[in-house]
């Protein structure tokens, strides 16, 4: 019988890290400029997106077994703040953010799962912390696919199976 710790921690594993190309797939499609792009002020352009998923990895999974998944140096507001960033420096914050999560992801055990965090002070066993991870990215990562397809309309590259081709 297969180890159901270790088998978890595999599929999530591969699950960031596709999430993470299809993410990187869509940016590749859309100009600098288009990076900062929003239909209206309130809405939310790739460039904040990426500044945002950065901030909350880099924030939840530092030190995650000895603070707050909070972190009180992160400035949650200022993610969502339009920036003149290049696409260079808007990849670098991207695989900071990355890095730290699966620096973390891959050091985790399956001794590790059931151990509790903190997320702005309500605990959370590792796996709940991961499962809200896995939908708080793919819940952005999705608007960074649709800002990305709305922008290049039919000059879009499909990133899964294109339509009428199943």
């Amino acid at each position: 019988m297969r180890d159901v710790g270790g088998e978890y921690l595999r599929a999530v594993r591969q699950r960031f890290a596709e999430m993470k190309q299809v993410a990187e797939r869509a940016m590749a499609q859309v100009s600098d400029e288009e990076l900062h792009w929003s239909p209206h002020e309130e809405a939310n352009s790739i460039a904040v997106l990426v500044k945002h998923l950065s901030g909350n990895m880099r924030s939840r999974w530092t030190d995650i077994f000895t603070t707050d998944g909070e972190k009180p140096d992160r400035n949650r507001d200022a993610e969502f703040e339009p920036e003149a960033l290049t696409r260079a420096d808007l990849m670098e914050i991207w695989n900071q953010g990355w890095a730290r999560f699966q620096e973390t992801l891959d050091a985790l055990t399956e001794e590790d799962l059931l151990r509790t965090v903190f997320i702005r002070e309500q605990p959370h066993s590792v796996i709940q912390a991961i499962e809200r991870q896995m939908y708080h990215y793919s819940y952005h990562i999705g608007q960074i696919v649709y800002i990305a397809k709305l922008l290049r309309g039919t000059g879009w590259q499909s990133l899964t199976i294109p339509r009428r081709r199943a």
